[in-house]
């Protein structure tokens, strides 16, 4: 049976259409006559939605229970009894109830598509497993619910369903996707401009792509070798010279008058191994063109023009840039140079861009050397046209009698070819055995192995001296190309670990790795002791070798000083690979040093941290804790004067402003004592099960009267929390409220239940607080705006939050919709356990996470 076909609609968030535009499909389906079913859609609610359902075949959901709760999921059996020609299959990336005959519901169109049953689907581009590190990053989201990428670029069709950030938080602001007592909490969160726009892009460089090789798949299956300028690519030919960052930055300028441009730097070196790039240039140049957002390629070829254009219509570029050649003039004389060549066999769909800079016509750094390294295919044709070419030649000769000079010639000639081929040893042989041959077959006396005139003596002496000349020569060059070869590798890895140690980008475990892979071992590790007779501890290794206790036991070691060691395992490096391991080794010390210096720094980090806040407590002590102890000193000396007859409304006052000083030094001092359990980390939490209506109430006591409005449902789960800790946080919170609050605008204390977790939002109406100082106001001793030093000592929220932590819960702060400030205070509900949710609806669950 065929495989069916999967079409996706692909969204960049919750609202902007998928399940509406698949429905709609639907319905033009059928119109066409097709079997079409809705195995499963989901319209939460949203009217245009549901309305389009009617007209459309259901099947019926398949009921689960699971923790004494049912829910409805899609009936795979069901909807392949009914075998439709297309069903319909809202949210690839859902989870399904545990008990599911699968765990994911794209396992479940899997078996769709298996059954010949094509599928059309929906999902949200933050579902997409590759890109859950970025969409955390900037949404603050983790999404726990992903479909495997593989999954939807096998999709046979993907359709972008888009709309504009302002579009779609209009649709949230007229209530078409969530009901209205979300609207603000999700327009302030997930839903803010900023998300959507990331996120748009996010979708529309995926579809992009994905758009690109189905484009190359086509061009590859129909053999298109005419280049289609569907958008702006621009080659860059960098030849390792200085002018590379001018060509770079022009061709960086290039793409960015076209819409969706795109460069890549390209160096094509010489299968020889020896040109006249440089090393330092070349990292310098890469760098810079994957800072500008571009690409950078490294090519093989002989023929620099023709390799250049096949990398250029491989990739369907549109444009070259090449700089202006840097030889002088008499060099033209070997030919029109590569701009040239080039531009004369582009054709007409490739644009060639001949950039001048400062290092014109200055002439080439290096010469480019020729010449390859002999292998043994090209030796064994040396010595067999070094033996076999004279004794050829000495019979072919005795038929025709062309002089001596032509004989020795010719002779010459074949030696001149057998150290071209076989180099120094065949060449010597050759001259050798034809300086015989010459003498025996060519000078008299013929046919004995004396030379009667000296003039060929000196014919034959010449002979042979320059076929030896020729061979060396050869010779040489040979072993200096597999020396320049050699050279290039270990400029290119010492380049490398230049650029980290600059950067300081890479890891000690990394550059193991790099190690273990550069010099293909088993497992490379780094070993260290603190004396010459304490035992060598492992600092760390990489590769799947059994672990090293000594650096003896290793099959290569380098020592770093005299108590480090770097220890290879899986086979014995030769000699001369030792330099450059020698430099690993450095770099490794280096590494490790840093790894230790960043920790040093961090507990110094910790260290100071505690001085400033022991520094802040004396202050507060000295400061804020005297002014409530002066109130009460001056009130209890005015009790106790029998200078003045006080009245009872005044003795009232006075008693009434020393109750207000010891609870406000109360406070203080809890406070205080709060915060110093914190920093010691001595705060252990008894986590119990308890009602949250049971706890908040006891936290507004502190309070004026009136101040604060109550919704906490009696309805909500239990939470494990220390009644204790929450009860002084959530006080914390609504003292901060009311104190910023204005009058008449009381502060509202609500709690909701969200999926496993329960949350107590604080909201008030104050000036509210910039994005950049959220983070802030939770440090110790921290005051925003023009809060007066009696206002307390800025520990209030810093203490929520650490008593928030310390039971398993979140503690942020978030603009209020209108204005103000929400503190959220999310808590553990009980029985939950960490990592396993049920989730009936994807996108209300990720919603849920993000309010």
């Amino acid at each position: 049976m065929a495989r069916g076909r999967l079409r996706i609609h692909l969204g960049a968030a919750p609202g902007v259409g998928k399940t509406y535009a698949m429905l709609a499909e639907a319905h033009r389906r059928v119109e066409r006559g097709t079997d079409c079913v809705v195995a499963i859609a989901e319209h939460h609610g949203r009217p245009r939605t549901e309305a389009l359902l009617p007209g459309l075949e259901v099947v019926p959901r398949r009921e689960l229970t699971h923790q004494d709760a049912t829910f409805d999921e899609m009936d795979v059996d069901a909807v392949l009894r009914r075998a439709p020609a297309v069903a319909l299959v809202d949210e690839l990336a859902h989870t399904n109830v545990p008990g599911s005959r699968n765990a994911k519901r794209w396992q479940d169109v899997e078996e769709l598509l298996a059954a010949g049953i094509d599928v059309v689907s929906t999902v949200d581009i933050q579902h997409l497993e590759s890109l859950g590190d970025i969409v955390e990053s900037i949404t603050g989201v983790r999404q726990r619910e992903t479909v495997p990428d593989e999954v939807i670029r096998r999709a046979d069709d993907v359709e972008l369903v888009d709309m504009s950030p302002q579009a779609l938080r209009r649709r949230m602001a007229h209530g078409n996707i969530y009901q209205p007592d979300r609207v603000d909490a999700a327009l302030s969160n997930y839903f803010r401009p900023g998300n959507l726009t990331a996120l748009r892009e996010l979708a529309l460089l995926w579809v992009a792509d994905r758009v690109d090789e189905y484009l190359n798949e086509y061009r590859s299956e129909h053999r298109v070798s005419r280049i289609w300028g569907s958008r702006e690519r621009i080659v860059v030919g960098l030849t390792g010279g200085p002018e590379g960052g001018t060509l770079i930055r022009r061709a960086a300028r290039l793409a960015e008058k076209g819409a969706g441009g795109e460069v890549l730097a390209v160096y094509i070196s010489r299968s020889d191994g020896l040109t006249a790039a440089s090393p330092k240039q070349l990292a310098v140049q890469r760098t810079l063109v994957e800072d500008l957002g571009g690409t950078f390629h490294h090519v093989v070829g002989d023929d620099i023009p023709a390799a250049l254009l096949d990398f250029a219509r491989g990739v369907n570029a549109t444009q070259i840039v090449l700089g202006s050649s840097r030889r002088k003039t008499w060099q033209y004389v070997f030919g029109p140079g590569v701009g040239a060549t080039v531009a004369r066999d582009s054709g007409p769909d490739l644009d060639v861009h001949i950039v001048t800079h400062e290092e014109v016509a200055k002439g080439r750094g290096l010469p480019v050397a020729r010449g390859a390294r002999l292998g043994r295919a090209r030796i064994v044709w040396g010595w067999g046209t070094g033996l076999a070419g004279p004794a050829l030649f000495a019979v072919l000769l005795n038929t025709v009698d062309l002089g001596l000079a032509n004989d020795m010639l010719l002779f010459l000639a074949v030696t001149v070819a057998a150290a071209l081929l076989g180099g120094l040893l065949p060449a010597l042989a050759s001259a050798a055995f034809g300086s015989l041959l010459l003498n025996y077959f060519y000078t008299p006396p013929l046919h004995r192995w004396t030379i009667a005139d000296p003039k060929n003596i000196v014919a034959i002496s010449i002979f042979v001296g320059v076929g030896v000349s020729v061979a060396s020569v050869v010779d040489l060059a040979a072993r200096r190309t597999h020396q320049a070869a050699r050279l290039r590798a270990e400029s290119e890895i010492l380049s490398f670990l230049a650029g980290n140690v600059l950067r300081g980008e890479t890891s000690l475990e990394e550059l193991l790795e790099r190690v273990r892979e550069t010099f293909a071992m088993e497992s490379a590790a780094l070993l260290e002791r603190a004396s010459d007779v304490e035992p060598w501890t492992c600092a760390g290794r990489a590769g799947l070798g059994p672990p090293l206790r000594r650096p003896e036991e290793a099959d290569v070691d380098m020592p770093v000083g005299d108590h480090l060691a770097l220890a290879l395992t899986g086979r014995v490096l030769p000699a001369e690979d030792r330099r450059v391991l020698a430099a690993f080794a450095a770099q490794a010390a280096v590494a490790l040093d840093r790894r230790r210096l960043q920790e040093e720094a961090e507990r110094a980090r910790a260290l100071a941290e505690g001085n400033r806040i022991r520094t802040a407590l004396l202050a507060a002590v000295s400061h804020d804790l005297r002014t409530p102890l002066a109130g009460i000193k001056a009130a209890v000396s005015s009790l106790r004067s029998d200078d003045v007859d006080w009245s009872e409304e005044d003795r009232a006052e006075l008693l009434e402003g020393i109750e207000d000083g010891a609870d406000r030094l109360d406070h203080l001092v809890g406070n205080l004592l709060d915060m110093s359990r914190l920093q010691t980390g001595t705060v252990t939490p008894l986590i119990r099960e308890i009602d949250v209506d049971e706890v908040v109430p006891m936290a507004l006591g502190g309070v004026p009267e009136g101040s604060v409005e109550l919704d906490v449902p009696e309805t909500l789960p239990m939470v494990a929390v220390d009644p204790g800790l929450l009860e002084r946080s959530v006080a914390n919170l609504v003292e901060n409220a009311v104190k910023y609050s204005p009058r008449g605008r009381p502060v509202l204390v609500a709690a909701s239940a969200m999926a496993d977790r329960v949350e107590v939002r604080v909201v008030d109406r104050g000036p509210g607080v910039p994005d950049v100082a959220k983070d802030r106001i939770f440090e110790p001793f921290q005051r925003y705006g023009d809060a007066p030093r009696g206002a307390g000592v800025g520990l209030g929220l810093a203490v929520a939050r650490g008593f928030a932590e310390a039971m398993g819960g979140t503690l942020n702060a978030e603009d209020t919709p209108g204005g103000g400030l929400t503190m959220v205070l999310s808590l553990r509900a009980a029985g939950s356990r960490q990592g396993v949710t049920v989730e009936q609806d994807v996108t209300v669950e990720q919603e849920r996470q993000t309010l």
